[in-house]
């Protein structure tokens, strides 16, 4: 429905009880949403059809305990997966909704941030040395919440503040606000979690935060944040861990494009898009995506723990999603199509408590202080637009008439200089996932199976979308998973890559050391990547030790064998050897005389295999990026990594030698 008067609408859900949602997302309309709430525990009891198999339009908020769902741990404190199942929809020219909002300030009492600045920096250095620097994974998000008392009537200021925010926060990708009996969540989220569309799946991952100087941005001062190491390095991260998930629900893997620019009130941010095709239930399709990097940390399953460690609150529906599913008619395919973004820059109101949650990104090379400081950018926009903090006042330039209204601002993109420094960006990533993909089983390696065994980091799944172009038929099995029948069967193994110290005695370091074990000792073809890279160097006899400077996200040229390789590198130990060692005879005990637990005993005489290995290392610091042998290939880099520009010509090489 459109073109009503949208005052007694508006004014009644102002009024009323019922639960309803507002939600602008294309700039001239504002959707009014009502319905029925239904909490449901899964995301597989969302209900998408009615008592007859009728399908129906849903919204829910999507906690971040859902995570559950996926293994990972979590604070739960038992927020609910909320259904709004839509039965009215009612679409309003968006100058008619803003006329007929509130406006008047909602007051806040007792406002400021529930962690110090002081506080969340030590934290911030906590997590470097304690998580990045011991090798469990390459970046995370730990937040902290802006927290204030409201003695307003919730649903008033829930339209106050969508107004606020449709008026001041400019670039969101939803403006939104979802009113319930005992939940409100107003925002605008600049991101794009997962959308599904006539079976096009779409991730938009963000990084990289520009906050705006004094008077606003220009081309000068943002071209000096594109030049950033930091900030570039953390958007190709976050682009590796929404591929990993893309591989997982893509047939055809995921294809990037970009970078662009999102540019906000305060804040401009580098993006990519990634796209593929997928035929999955649009419910499944978000299971494999919770949650975005962006918002977590990578590897996923690691972040969720490290949050909970450096978290001491449960993060209620922050860095969740807001997710549309809305019928589409079709009888083939999946029934609903997906729209679905993060839910930051949000302002939830429970009980009287105002509560705006942000995070930053903390990587290798992170400064506290200027973590610090991208919190307090992150929250600034939202708390802005509703009143919170003073609103940014444009500098006008000298001379000029202060009262006069604003020229139109050209986009930064448009800016010559700034397109030439983002599309620089690409000269440092992978042709493979910036090409159309569609493995059809004809690779040099057609006929062959391998098993890619899971070390808790889904960077497997990028890897098998490679393997299967080149021809091999690939399953994945998780760590705990891996029986030796299956680690036995397989003609190619790859034991894959993980967090962690590899030195340790966990159960899963002890079943990765039992994988590559086996296959070594059985000169059974096998390729290993990173964490299992390091084992197997263990294995031979070769040192581990921990790096002066985790290379989390380090794009570096190598000499693999004669070659020379660009490759990404997320490592925090490694394999050294002396500098300019090339070979190695090695004398091991085998699987028996080891003492690990594989089966049956190998017919080894005496217990011990002498093994010889070549090794690609440092020339100068003796740090092995790539060991083969019989049978046997390994390799320090990930070479399924957009930052490995080499990487898939390595990866044949390395495999074509195990086999």
């Amino acid at each position: 429905m459109t073109g009503l008067d949208p005052s007694p609408l508006l004014s009644d859900l102002a009024a009323g009880s019922a639960p309803f949602a507002l939600i602008a997302r294309d700039g001239a309309t504002v959707e009014v949403l009502t319905g029925d709430v239904v909490d449901v525990e899964l995301l597989a009891d969302i209900p998408l059809t009615d008592a007859d198999g009728v399908a129906r339009e849903v919204l829910a908020l999507v906690p971040y305990r859902q995570v559950r769902e996926r293994g990972f741990v979590c604070h739960d404190d038992g927020a609910p997966l909320r259904c709004l199942v839509i039965g009215d929809r009612v679409s309003l020219p968006r100058a008619e909704a803003m006329a007929s909002l509130p406006s008047s300030p909602v007051p806040l009492a007792d406002a400021g941030f529930d962690i110090s600045d002081e506080d969340y920096a030590r934290i911030v250095r906590r997590v470097i040395a304690d998580e990045i620097g011991r090798g469990e994974g390459a970046n995370f998000v730990i937040r902290r919440d802006f927290v204030a008392g409201v003695d307003v009537d919730p649903r008033i200021a829930a339209l106050t503040w969508f107004r606020a925010l449709l008026e001041h926060e400019k670039g969101a990708y939803w403006t939104f606000a979802v009113v319930t009996d005992d939940h409100i969540a107003v925002g605008a989220s600049p991101e794009a979690h997962v959308s599904a569309k006539d079976g096009v799946v779409t991730m938009n991952p963000i990084s990289g935060t520009f906050r705006h100087p004094a008077g606003g941005a220009t081309a000068e001062t943002l071209a000096e944040f594109l030049r950033s190491t930091k900030e570039t390095e953390e958007l190709f991260m976050v682009v590796d861990e929404e591929l990993k998930m893309m591989s997982a629900v893509c047939s055809d893997g995921g294809r990037i494009t970009g970078p662009h620019l999102k540019e906000m009130s305060r804040l401009t941010h580098t993006e990519y898009m990634l796209r593929g095709s997928s035929d999955l239930d649009p419910r499944d399709i978000l299971r494999e995506t919770m949650f975005a990097p962006t918002v977590t940390g990578s590897p996923m399953q690691n972040a969720c723990t490290v949050i909970a460690r450096h978290e001491t609150v449960p993060r209620g529906y922050y860095s969740g999603v807001a997710a549309l599913f809305t019928p589409n008619g079709s009888v083939e395919g999946p029934t609903h199509d997906l729209d679905a973004p993060i839910l930051i820059r949000t302002a939830y109101l429970v009980d009287g408590r105002l509560r705006v949650p942000v995070g930053a990104t903390l990587v290798r090379h992170s400064d506290p202080d200027g973590e610090v400081g991208e919190t307090h950018g992150k929250a600034a926009g939202v708390l802005g637009a509703i009143g919170a903090i003073p609103r940014d006042v444009p500098v006008a330039p000298e001379g000029a008439d202060a009262d006069a209204p604003a020229a139109p601002r050209r986009p930064l993109a448009e800016d010559p200089a700034i397109a030439e420094l983002l599309a620089s960006r690409n000269d440092r990533l992978a042709p493979f996932w910036m090409n159309p993909q569609d493995p059809d089983g004809s690779g040099p390696f057609a006929g062959r199976t391998a098993l890619v065994v899971d070390a808790e980091d889904r960077f497997t799944t990028m890897l098998a979308h490679q393997l299967r172009h080149l021809g091999l038929d690939t399953r994945i099995v998780h760590w705990s998973q891996a029986s030796n029948d299956e680690v036995d069967a397989a003609d190619l193994v790859i034991s894959g890559p993980g967090p962690g110290d590899p030195r340790d005695d966990s159960p899963r370091m002890s079943a990765m050391r039992r994988v590559v074990s086996r296959r070594l000792f059985r000169h059974a073809p096998l390729l290993a990547v990173c964490l299992s890279h390091q084992i197997l160097a263990d294995q031979l006899g070769i040192d581990l030790a921990p790096l002066a400077q985790p290379h989390q996200g380090l794009q570096k040229s190598v000499d693999v064998f004669g070659e020379d390789a660009s490759i990404g590198f997320y490592n925090t130990f490694t394999a050294r050897v002396a500098p300019g060692t090339t070979e190695r005879g090695i004398v091991v005990e085998s699987i028996t005389a080891r003492g690990e637990s594989t089966g049956a005993p190998l017919p080894v005489p005496e217990g011990r295999i002498e093994i010889p290995a070549e090794v690609a290392a440092d020339p100068e610091t003796g740090d092995v990026y790539a060991l083969r042998g019989p049978a046997f290939a390994s390799v320090q880099g990930h070479l399924e990594s957009i930052l490995s520009r080499d990487g898939m010509r390595t990866l044949e090489r390395l495999i074509a030698h195990a086999l």
